[in-house]
């Protein structure tokens, strides 16, 4: 496609990451309410900050700056919002750049729109958790809430967030330990299992953006169809297609 077309792309992706309350604030005339969207806010700068870096990172693969960041702004809003599109073999850049793009798969785009990864929301929460309980070690009879967009984040949340990453931890793990045993390379597996279990696409090496996934075998294919089904459905999920009470009459 033409760098026009591309642009747009590129900006359509990264406005379909955002969370549609956002959007619902907007129609519902009340924009100051939606720019105080925390998760919004701090995606944006991700996007923005990673686009620079990897922009100065790659300066010198392409004639000009400016390509430089199309090129750039493309990946990470395709990575970031789980699109799945390149528009050029990203596994070539330098190692900076790729890891911001693996940090990125993990990331993802908010909650509450079409995008997958672990989202922003759940990055932020934990962020806030590990602080509170940083200052609670230095004020143990203090008492602090966790806050997100002005409300109270209620303790059941911050649970289900927590569960949420020691489970999605030990899958990847164990998807990662599993693909060990076709003989690849560990960037080729970790990857991997990052693009599918986080619905991205592309990862890295051998299953780079001009490559695809046939080099595994069935074993590892039907790893990697899991952990695509349970970061499309949410884990939980499908996790309870495997518990016998869910069989279960009552």
């Amino acid at each position: 496609y033409s760098p026009y077309l591309q642009d747009v792309v590129t900006v359509f992706m990264i406005l379909f990451g955002i969370n549609f309350n956002f959007y619902f604030l907007l129609l519902m005339r009340k924009p100051k309410k939606a720019m105080k969207n925390e998760e919004v806010r701090c995606y944006l700068a991700i996007i923005a900050i990673t686009i620079s870096i990897i922009t100065f990172n790659i300066r010198g693969l392409y004639p000009s700056i400016m390509e430089a960041f199309q090129q750039a702004a493309f990946q990470v809003g395709s990575i970031i919002t789980t699109t799945g599109f390149a528009t050029t073999d990203f596994n070539t850049w330098p190692q900076v750049s790729r890891t911001i793009l693996v940090l990125l798969m993990f990331v993802g785009a908010c909650a509450g729109s079409t995008g997958g990864g672990i989202k922003v929301s759940r990055f932020i929460i934990l962020l806030k958790a590990m602080k509170k309980e940083i200052k609670q070690y230095l004020h143990p009879r203090q008492i602090r809430k966790i806050r997100m967009d002005g409300r109270v984040v209620e303790h059941e949340v911050v649970r289900n967030v927590n569960v949420f990453m020691v489970v999605y931890i030990m899958i990847f793990a164990t998807s990662v330990f599993i693909l060990a045993f076709d003989n690849l390379d560990l960037i080729t597996n970790f990857t991997a299992v990052a693009a599918t279990f986080n619905n991205i696409g592309p990862g890295l090496e051998l299953v780079g953006p001009t490559a695809n996934f046939n080099v595994f075998s069935d074993v590892g294919k039907y790893v990697l169809i899991f952990d695509m089904l349970a970061g499309r459905l949410e884990i939980f999920p499908l996790l309870l297609v495997f518990f016998p009470d869910t069989w279960r009459k009552f």
